[in-house]
């Protein structure tokens, strides 16, 4: 009998992946893993909340209960990365980073190092000989999230979740009489709730008031309180009064400041060619072509020509211009339903 980790997180999609694999005949245990404990002003970190529910759902399965805890090395390979990606005004995403070097690295090391043959988490996505394929829930897929993941660890990951629906797992999880079963999605960054990104990096950046500067005509239009807290293509947040709407097209992190225009045609909000670097393949590097590319989560899947250079940095060439790809984050590459890897805009 094949003994499988979960990583429980206290919600209904890993308390149902757990309920599913001792389901099939596996030894199942499930793990907290204990990244984040810290309270913001205004907000408490959930994770004795979450950890309750997961033991609670474990109590109900009749399986064992561990927690890891990865918090010393999440803050140092998650959340200082994140806080250095926007300082130098890039727009990273951690839950990415998450899944790199805490889910599908520590978590795994320490589980095989504890005696399992397998990990699960309830991600939405599928896995088939170390190949990472989307979920039949196109809606809910987070393979976007994924593709930092090596095919090495995916030969040891398991997803059951990846064949069902969203609403059909909460029905299943309901059928199950499962303690999480009504427990709403969490939201926001993946370590603090509901906090947004905004009150989670004034916890750790000085406020340093600057200008807003109309790019086309040069005037200025207002102040804002850092641009550290802008990205390009955001629209709400600008104190620059009536009228159209201003977008952000461009900021200095050395002037301190935010470059907006009311012209969503301006050039510097949309992009033709992106250029990747910090390549990551889950398996081999595709040959040059036509693939599908996303540029953020649940963003539509676009058409692009690859190809490849002789360091390895990736340019793609997009059939259709793509609105507000910020230096920073990431762009996932797919060959029908199984994603490839990809890289971060330079």
């Amino acid at each position: 009998m094949s003994k499988v980790y979960v990583g429980m997180s206290g919600g209904v999609d890993s308390s149902l992946t757990a309920a599913l694999l001792k389901e099939q005949g596996y030894e199942v245990t499930g793990v907290y893993m204990k990244n984040w404990t810290e309270d913001l002003p205004g907000m408490k970190c959930p994770w004795a909340d979450d950890l309750a529910d997961a033991k609670r759902v474990a109590v109900q399965l009749g399986i064992d209960f561990k927690v890891f805890d990865f918090e010393k090395e999440y803050k140092h390979k998650v959340v200082d990365y994140m806080i250095e990606e926007y300082k130098l005004g890039r727009t990273p995403n951690p839950d990415i980073m998450c899944n790199q070097e805490v889910k599908f690295k520590l978590f795994l090391e320490a589980a095989i190092e504890d005696g399992a043959d397998l990990i699960a988490t309830g991600h939405y996505a599928r896995v088939k000989d170390g190949t990472l394929l989307q979920a039949v829930d196109t809606n809910k897929d987070q393979t976007y999230f994924l593709y930092r993941v090596t095919g090495e660890a995916l030969t040891k990951t398991l997803f059951p979740l990846g064949e069902y629906t969203k609403p059909t797992v909460r029905e299943m999880a309901k059928d199950r009489g499962l303690f999480t079963a009504n427990k709403k999605d969490s939201q926001g960054i993946c370590f603090v709730g509901k906090v947004g990104i905004r009150d989670f990096l004034s916890q750790y950046v000085e406020q340093t008031p600057g200008d807003v500067i109309d790019k086309k005509t040069n005037k200025l239009l207002g102040h804002h309180d850092g641009a550290i807290f802008y990205t390009l293509g955001q629209r709400h947040g600008l104190d620059v009064g009536g009228g159209l709407p201003y977008y952000v097209v461009g900021k200095s992190m050395e002037k301190n400041e935010v470059y907006v225009t009311t012209d969503l045609n301006d050039n510097t909000l949309w992009r033709e060619v992106i250029k990747l670097s910090s390549v990551h393949w889950i398996n081999n590097a595709p040959a040059s072509g036509e693939y599908d590319i996303r540029v953020r989560h649940r963003a539509p899947l676009k058409k692009a020509q690859l190809s490849i250079d002789e360091n390895g940095d990736v340019t793609l060439q997009l059939i259709d211009p793509e609105r507000a790809v910020a230096s920073g984050q990431s762009v996932v590459i797919y060959d029908g339903d199984v994603c490839l890897g990809g890289g971060i805009v330079a």
